[in-house]
């Protein structure tokens, strides 16, 4: 074969290619990687769902609203839509499933903790398992709050968009951003209520490095408390009782290195009563929150 022959199959190789490189950015740009296209899993809230969400997504932000569109996820929206008008709701609960476990009627251990430590200040939780920061921005945007007018909500939320690997600069600016628009979105339904925000909690669900996400949670929650006013904001950090002071939990602390016991909740609840006291005065007789909702898929028949 003569070097003329060679230099144009090679000029056709690299020409083939290019117009595939250049299909292939194209189909990207048109179909971006959302939590909607993602690969069907059980349940998102558990370990392995967490790194399954993260192997297969690229980072969204999460400042931009995303509706979750499974339909146990559009089932329990329109739950919460429901019970935002049930009884009187003066404390406002707003998370993933570390929150949404906490008064969820699935967990009847949890809600009976969340029972002991509420009842009386008209709590009502609109957590929802493996929501990311942008998926509670848009039930907030879609009728979740509408009409509450709660005295005080409390947010934690993050998790879901730090993973269990570490994602540098980028992500601890992304989840930054999502935070203060979750503040800014629920504080423009709820003009008058005041905040509390929760540090995100440590998480050792990293089989190769369980410490690999430590680093990025401590700058997420630096930013986060610098929100904080003293007055209309507030902000809690429970992890130096979660945890050693590398990020470790200690023993018993959660069920999966990740969503808390009810020994991790009460730690919770013991850093927010004070400023729920302080804000609300202590605890009526009668409790006149909306009954408690769980997660629709645990319905029995």
């Amino acid at each position: 074969m003569n070097a003329h022959r060679i230099t144009a199959i090679a000029g056709a190789i690299a020409g083939a290619i290019g117009a595939l490189t250049a299909a292939t950015l194209t189909a990207q740009q048109a179909s971006p990687v959302t939590q909607q296209s993602l690969p069907a899993a059980k349940n998102w809230s558990t370990v392995d769902g967490h790194r399954q969400m993260l192997e297969h997504q690229q980072m969204p932000r999460a400042d931009i609203p995303v509706p979750r569109t499974d339909s146990n996820s559009m089932l329990a929206h329109r739950d919460l839509l429901a019970k935002r008008t049930q009884g009187r709701i003066d404390v406002y609960f707003i998370g993933n499933s570390i929150t949404r476990r906490w008064g969820a009627t699935d967990y009847p251990e949890l809600l009976a903790n969340w029972k002991e430590n509420f009842l009386g200040w008209n709590a009502a939780d609109f957590g929802w398992g493996a929501d990311r920061i942008e998926n509670m921005l848009w039930r907030i945007q879609h009728g979740e709050l509408d009409g509450v007018n709660p005295k005080v909500i409390v947010i934690l939320g993050g998790t879901n968009n730090v993973g269990a690997t570490p994602g540098g600069d980028e992500k601890v600016a992304n989840i930054t951003r999502g935070i203060r628009a979750l503040i800014d979105s629920a504080r423009a339904k709820a003009p008058n209520a005041r905040f509390i925000l929760t540090g995100i909690f440590p998480r050792n669900d990293n089989r190769e490095n369980p410490l690999a996400v430590i680093p990025e949670i401590e700058r997420i929650n630096a930013n986060i408390a610098a929100m904080a006013d003293g007055k209309t904001i507030r902000y809690v950090d429970i992890n130096d009782k979660l945890a050693d002071r590398s990020g470790k939990l200690f023993d018993g602390m959660t069920m999966d290195q990740l969503h808390p016991t009810v020994k991790g909740y009460q730690l919770w609840a013991d850093a927010l009563k004070p400023i729920l006291r302080e804000w609300l005065g202590p605890p009526a007789a009668v409790d006149h929150a909306p009954p408690p909702t769980g997660d629709p898929s645990a319905r029995k028949p």
